[in-house]
């Protein structure tokens, strides 16, 4: 695996796990809508997640990650649609999809 290449997949990795830092081990939907900072913090990394996957697609390694494509839109959305997020919306990624990419990108990692 490429140098670059396996930057971007850290890259990811580390948003997430500093996703998953900021978070209360009781991972609780109301404290989280009342917590700006979290939100934005959050926000923040998923930004980075996206503009990762981004370049790691450019790279055209032939590795597939899924819904690639989903989440570098959703960076966009985040960036340029940024009056469209919904802290439902942050709050399902973070529970829902987070940890499926970060059992994916640990994977591919030890793969190299």
């Amino acid at each position: 695996m490429d140098d670059s290449v396996k930057k971007h997949l850290e890259d990811i990795l580390i948003a997430i796990e500093e996703v998953e830092s900021f978070m209360p081990s009781e991972k609780r939907y109301d404290d989280f809508l009342l917590n700006l900072q979290l939100r934005r913090a959050a926000e923040r990394n998923i930004v980075v997640i996206g503009e990762a996957m981004n370049r790691f697609v450019q790279c055209k390694t032939g590795i597939d990650v899924t819904n690639s494509r989903k989440i570098i839109d959703t960076r966009n959305r985040f960036i340029h649609g940024y009056d469209t997020v919904s802290p439902d919306m942050i709050w399902s990624i973070i529970v829902k999809h987070l940890p499926l990419l970060k059992h994916e990108i640990q994977e591919l990692l030890q793969m190299q």
